[in-house]
């Protein structure tokens, strides 16, 4: 038998837990199996790899060696699939149109698009919280396209190259219950919810530091926010016990409203972007346009946002590029 990269991970693995049983649980294996493996690394390279007592096991000075290799070839060997992979796909003479998002309104409707006017592409989908990990993959060439958003005007998520450019410019709305006091209102003061309990959906950029400093200016401290995934917001929206701070092309659910604030005391910006170096590049004005038709369109479908939009022309789609 010789040695292979898989007696590496588990090399890795042991080390990584401090155990064999816990590295056991993380790789899926009976840990007699496990000890099996490792005896057969041992013999293959030598001499023992761990010192194994009570308090775990450590890597013994051959150990440390093994590991040190390991953690250069294990990368570099995950790398090398990934090029391979990605250079093979970039030879297939089909369209391909690899979209990340986070939660935003124009996922749905691009795909449709993308799907109506290129029949023979192959479109797929990536979903995450974080804007930053979906950017980082586009600049990795595992995505063609990232949807993500900002607060206000902050940058978009930096450091991965890519191009970005506007789709929209949302204000921040509230959700409320139906029989709210402020549901039938044409809009809502910020300060009038100060004693509130507020909740929103998860993300990795400003918007909880944007929306303390709205509150400051609007004169209150709010309390802590609570971090939920969409369902759990409707859910807490709808029991009274939590308003939720969406945006203005929410879905109409029974039980809950929208509400906008008035003076726009927090904005939303939705961003496309793409690696400008990469195939993408060429297809991507088209993207961006299919991704404002997506985002009207679910604008069109909000009633109450789309006579807000009436009154305030300056936001919903604008669609202009910004420099990388």
């Amino acid at each position: 038998m010789k040695l292979e990269l898989r007696h590496l991970r588990v090399v890795c693995a042991i080390a990584e837990e401090g155990s064999l049983s816990k590295a056991a649980s993380v790789l899926g294996l009976a840990q007699p199996a496990l000890t099996a493996q490792l005896h057969r690394v041992e013999g293959l390279l030598g001499g023992k790899l761990f010192d194994r007592d009570h308090r775990g096991a450590r890597p013994t000075a051959l150990g440390e060696l093994v590991l040190e290799r390991a953690r250069v070839l294990l990368p570099a060997f995950s790398r090398l699939q990934e090029d391979a992979l990605r250079l093979v796909d970039d030879d297939q003479p089909t369209d391909r149109y690899r979209v990340g998002a986070v939660n935003g309104p124009m996922l749905g409707g691009l795909v449709h698009r993308l799907t109506e006017s290129h029949p023979g592409a192959h479109v797929s989908t990536q979903v995450s919280w974080s804007g930053d990990e979906l950017a980082a993959m586009v600049a990795g060439g595992r995505l063609d396209y990232v949807l993500a958003g900002v607060c206000g005007n902050a940058s978009p998520p930096d450091g991965h190259g890519l191009a970005w450019s506007v789709i929209a410019v949302d204000p921040v709305f509230v959700l409320v219950p139906e029989g709210h006091p402020f549901a039938l209102l044409e809009e809502v003061e910020l300060a009038a919810l100060k004693d509130t309990q507020w909740a929103a959906v998860p993300g990795d950029g400003c918007f909880g530091n944007c929306f303390v400093a709205a509150c400051s200016r609007a004169g209150f401290t709010p309390r802590p926010m609570y971090e939920v995934d969409m369902p759990g917001c409707i859910d807490l929206a709808a029991a009274g016990d939590a308003v939720v701070l969406c945006q203005p092309t929410f879905r109409r659910t029974p039980g809950v409203v929208t509400v906008p604030l008035a003076g726009v005391p927090l904005r939303w910006r939705h961003l496309i972007g793409w690696d400008p170096e990469g195939p993408a590049a060429a297809l991507g004005p088209q993207v961006l346009r299919y991704a404002a038709e997506a985002y009207r369109e679910t604008a069109e479908r909000s009633p109450r946002y789309a006579a807000w939009l009436a009154r305030h022309p300056e936001y919903g789609a604008v669609a202009h590029h910004l420099p990388a």
